[in-house]
């Protein structure tokens, strides 16, 4: 989640986000393997991140992480845009959300469970509110230790293209 992005570490990534016209979604560094995950989203909120984009902030912040102390010893660095199953890092990507089926893992047990998966119904004051299994869940903000929206396939995404010329 963003709020647990280790001030530091934010502070060296985020401007750099910035200065190429995205915005930071979240940072996941998993130690043991040594990898530092950087989810980055277009200034519109829409996904939309180029490849060569997501290449110039990873450069850049290659050479800034390897002169700073912020990550101590060796790293794979993997820099991307939120893909088809978006994470959900900050309120606003949750109430962007609204309306689309999502699952969501939270950092306690909430009526015997800690993953959750169904309807986002709304997002208001801190609270995320769920239809799961035809039942109303909330979910404090805080309370949440990871999510995705799920990309919902339809026919659309299966039909093929028309080359645009007739037949022969």
């Amino acid at each position: 989640m963003y709020g647990d992005i280790p001030e530091k570490l934010r502070a060296l990534i985020e401007p750099v986000v910035e200065d190429h016209g995205c915005e930071l979604v979240d940072v996941e560094v998993k130690t043991g393997g040594g990898l530092l995950r950087i989810t980055l989203d277009s200034a519109a909120g829409d996904g939309r991140v180029p490849i060569d984009r997501c290449e110039a902030v990873s450069r850049e912040l290659e050479v800034q992480l390897d002169a700073s102390e912020v990550v101590l010893g060796s790293y794979r660095l993997e820099v991307s845009s939120p893909g088809l199953d978006r994470i959900l890092a900050r309120e606003k990507d949750f109430a962007a959300a609204c309306g689309r089926e999502v699952k969501l893992h939270t950092r306690h047990a909430l009526e015997g469970r800690r993953r959750f998966r169904g309807k986002l119904l709304r997002f208001e004051n801190g609270v995320v509110r769920l239809r799961v299994d035809g039942e109303d869940v909330d979910v404090a903000f805080e309370e949440v230790e990871k999510a995705n929206a799920l990309y919902e396939f339809s026919r659309k995404d299966f039909a093929g293209e028309s080359s645009g010329r007739a037949s022969k």
